[in-house]
């Protein structure tokens, strides 16, 4: 494996990566920081390794990695970033990631990840340490938000964002109608009347 693809839209976060890619071996090192910039990459260089952030503007990072897994490219998929493990990790797991990395860790357990995707192993966090409260209300919230699809998350953190229709369908790639209609459902499902209430929801619960 010597061909890699790091895809955050931090500049810094790049550079780090890469520093400890080149480390590790990796002979070409590839850079998107987008969502789109990196589908295209992947699909014309297909690297053997993906590192990937989840919160990027054109196209999430859930969506890259079903995108990647729908088209059967070869890469293995490592998620690095500053989401939760307890909401995100098995959504990761679920669309085709092999690993599951936070931001806020030290850079070795980045490097252990690494080794351990290169070798043909899975590495993703045990949610048990997660520091995310686990009482009743918690619980119950957490329920409504494993509940939710891939894309209605996506919609809700930008939402929460403050973003509005027009600027999440430029986003995500979708008509304003899609947009509109995960915007309703999601009140439907979360129980929430307004945007505000969504917002406040994502984060009470730590989605953005």
């Amino acid at each position: 494996m010597s061909k890699a693809l790091i895809v955050d839209d931090h500049p810094f976060i790049r550079a780090t990566v890469k520093y400890l890619l080149k480390q590790e071996g990796f002979n070409e090192i590839l850079e998107a920081g987008n969502g789109a910039d990196a589908m295209q990459l992947a699909r014309e260089e297909r690297p053997d390794l993906v590192i990937l952030d989840l919160a990027m503007p054109k196209l999430g990072g859930l969506e890259v990695i079903s995108r990647i897994k729908a088209l059967e490219l070869p890469c293995k998929i490592l998620v690095l970033t500053s989401y939760l493990a307890v909401f995100f990790s098995t959504r990761c797991m679920r669309a085709g990631a092999m690993g599951f990395v936070n931001k806020t860790g030290e850079l070795d357990e980045l490097q252990k990840a690494i080794r351990a995707i290169r070798s043909g192993y899975s590495c993703f966090p045990s949610v048990a340490t997660s520091s995310v409260r686990r009482d009743d209300l918690q619980t119950t919230e957490q329920e409504l938000v494993d509940a939710l699809s891939d894309r209605e998350l996506t919609v809700l953190q930008k939402l929460a964002l403050g973003l509005g229709n027009k600027d999440i369908a430029e986003d995500m790639l979708l008509s304003h109608k899609t947009i509109s209609t995960y915007k309703t459902r999601l009140k439907e499902k979360l129980r929430m009347s307004s945007v505000v209430h969504l917002s406040k929801f994502a984060q009470r619960n730590h989605l953005i």
